[in-house]
């Protein structure tokens, strides 16, 4: 069976943040479950749109809205290991892109996840996808753009 692979370029990555797995993220294998790990990603998410001036939804409705999230996972973390979330952008398109994770312990320097989330825009008044906002596309200039 094949295995996904994620792989992201070093020079995409625009935002970090710390944090401290808790002792209610633990499964019953003693280590930080999924559901936890996709709590963090989604917090990481929401502090690097906070930190570019995104809001999660404009007056007229529109917001981002998550398609898809991929994650593998190298390294187990457990209860208040601090970890390391570098979040950033990639593969833009017409109406979104992908907002794109490396997770590590900076304690031991071990890599415990990649992740990847598809997004695009949304307006919550019409219940459509909407293309993206110039606003946005300008704050991340480098990014590269799949049609």
């Amino acid at each position: 069976m094949a295995r996904l692979q994620l792989n992201f370029p070093e020079d995409q990555y625009h935002y970090t943040t710390l944090l401290t797995v808790r002792v209610t993220d633990i499964n019953a294998a003693n280590h930080l479950g999924n559901d936890s790990m996709i709590s963090m990603i989604s917090e990481a998410r929401a502090r690097f749109l906070f930190e570019f001036g995104v809001p999660e939804t404009e007056r007229d409705g529109t917001g981002i809205i998550v398609t898809d999230l991929a994650t593998t996972y190298r390294a187990e973390a457990h209860a208040r290991d601090q970890l390391l979330f570098e979040v950033g952008v990639m593969d833009f398109n017409k109406y979104g892109g992908d907002i794109i994770f490396r997770i590590t312990r900076p304690r031991d320097k071990k890599l415990v996840a990649m992740a990847k989330q598809g997004f695009v825009f949304f307006n919550y008044k019409t219940s459509q996808v909407v293309v993206m906002p110039d606003d946005f596309r300008g704050k991340f200039d480098r990014v590269n753009w799949i049609d």
